[in-house]
């Protein structure tokens, strides 16, 4: 769903939730006229208030410590690859050569996955067969040469192939659960539903009040939203490490 879309369905939930509130105050207002009905509500409304300011902020760290998670993971499966790439210059040019052009659509491949120019799950698949044929180059060669520089070039490709677990794990499974979501729009939507009834109660409709408030939290949970999304939304995972080293294999000799 986009993430305008999002906010949208947000932004009227809350607001739902904020009239309904209203409605039902408004009714036992008519019925009751109890005046000290509102100040009643009122300490309800600030404890509902400061759970809610908590659960957004546990909520937007958990989400902003797996996008940093994200960023700092492009940085170091570059670092990994370029490493590797230059280890290649170690071993038999008939081994080392092909690594190199393994390397350098590797990088593509990555690439164009972040990028959404291809499919994420042929991307995964053909990222994986590479792995599976730079460890064949540098293995064949270890065996033919087993000597210290042979040993650096494996060492190289299995850290690549480490990264490359970690960014996949982080990218598309290290997601806020569930329950958390559940938890935080409970809590969301009764506290705009109580201090719909607040207004109620007072028998004064307080739109110009209200609307503010509801669109400031739909904001906030979509932001939380976009940063849990690296598939989407305006908030992305930059790519400059990954493009420098790709810019990088371009003006070194295969």
């Amino acid at each position: 769903m986009p993430i305008a879309a999002v906010y949208l369905c947000v932004a009227l939930l809350i607001l739902s939730a904020c009239e309904t509130g209203f409605r039902i105050g408004s009714r036992h207002h008519r019925t009751h006229q109890d005046k000290e009905a509102p100040g009643s509500v009122g300490p309800i409304v600030g404890g509902l208030l400061g759970m809610l300011g908590f659960v957004l902020a546990f909520t937007f760290s958990m989400a902003a410590n797996q996008h940093d998670l994200r960023k700092q993971n492009v940085l170091n499966e570059a670092t990994k690859i370029a490493t590797a790439y230059l280890r290649m210059d170690l071993i038999a040019p008939e081994h080392g050569s092909k690594a190199k052009h393994l390397l350098r659509e590797y990088v593509s491949v990555r690439l164009q996955a972040a990028q959404k120019r291809t499919d994420w799950q042929s991307a995964l698949n053909r990222s994986l067969e590479i792995d599976d044929q730079l460890w064949a180059e540098v293995a064949a060669a270890a065996v033919a040469h087993p000597t210290s520089s042979t040993s650096l070039a494996v060492q190289g490709v299995n850290e690549v192939i480490d990264i490359h677990e970690r960014r996949v794990v982080g990218a598309r499974y290290n997601r806020i659960p569930g329950s958390v979501w559940v938890g935080l729009m409970a809590i969301t939507l009764l506290t705009m539903l109580t201090i719909g009834m607040q207004i109620g109660l007072t028998g004064k409709r307080r739109l110009l009040a209200i609307t503010p408030l509801s669109l400031a939290f739909a904001m906030l949970v979509t932001l939380i939203v976009d940063l849990n999304r690296p598939d989407g939304g305006f908030i992305t995972v930059s790519q400059q490490p990954m493009i420098d080293l790709q810019t990088m294999m371009d003006r070194s000799p295969e």
